[in-house]
């Protein structure tokens, strides 16, 4: 398989599919992976076709973790080198929401992408596990986006063990937002990209970026933070078109049928 394989880029119905294309090492995170991810990211947050972005593997395996031969952040043909750290904050600060739809097995690294998600399904009889101890080393770099949504009590446990764990308990442990049959994912994913092609697109952009920000904040500010953002959205045009809409019983005009 070329480098230029390592991912696959498709748009359809409004979102941006992002496969990892490594079936052969259980999609594990080659440098030539990388940045193929890095890139079809920055391609979907500039489409304005794209109301929101899809990150899944080819089968069996959603992402074993690093490609050992071949880690993140070594340079392939033409010289560039994308660290993994940019790829998830790429996917932190990208101004489409971007859905986990987690196929198999997600181990070590493959776990930041789970981690970064704003939204995962997952196939329930996926299994996860933060491996890097039965090895020797640590989920340093994926800890800044798994940690705040596990909390420290559940990642020391997880962190420590290595354990496996499936779809139902990534729900549990605050990992995925749902856990369907894996014949069922893809739908799931589906009733996902309408709910959220049914808000303003200007909207979600600026909810992702609420739920990031307000917590960074003292209570005080924040509430005086969080009604300047109100008043600038209920001012705003598409704001304006979504009341009108609301009050003249039709749809919102970023929602009338395709």
């Amino acid at each position: 398989m070329t480098d230029d394989q390592a991912t696959l880029y498709k748009v359809k119905q409004g979102a941006a599919w992002i496969t990892l294309n490594r079936p052969d090492n259980r999609n594990a995170l080659s440098a030539a992976l990388v940045t193929g991810l890095y890139d079809n990211l920055l391609a979907a947050n500039k489409d304005n076709e794209v109301r929101c972005i899809v990150l899944t593997g080819a089968d069996p395996a959603f992402c074993a973790g690093a490609d050992l031969k071949s880690p993140p952040g070594q340079s392939i043909k033409g010289g560039r080198a994308v660290p993994y750290a940019d790829v998830l904050t790429a996917i932190l600060e990208s101004n489409k929401p971007v859905i986990g739809a987690i196929n198999g097995a997600a181990f070590a690294g493959g776990l930041g992408l789970v981690g970064a998600s704003d939204i995962v399904i997952a196939a329930q009889e996926a299994i996860f596990s933060f491996s890097e101890v039965r090895i020797g080393v640590i989920p340093a770099v994926i800890s800044v986006v798994c940690l705040p949504k596990l909390g420290g009590h559940q990642g020391m446990k997880l962190f420590l063990t290595g354990e496996r764990f499936n779809g139902k308990q990534a729900v549990d442990f605050g990992l995925a937002h749902r856990a369907v049959p894996k014949t069922q994912l893809f739908e799931a994913v589906r009733e996902e990209i309408e709910a959220i092609k049914l808000g303003g697109p200007n909207a979600v952009v600026e909810c992702k970026k609420l739920v990031r920000r307000i917590p960074q904040l003292e209570v005080k500010e924040g509430f005086k933070e969080a009604a300047e953002w109100s008043l600038r959205m209920f001012k705003s045009e598409e704001g304006s078109e979504g009341i009108a809409a609301f009050r003249e019983k039709r749809k919102a005009s970023w929602a009338a049928d395709d």
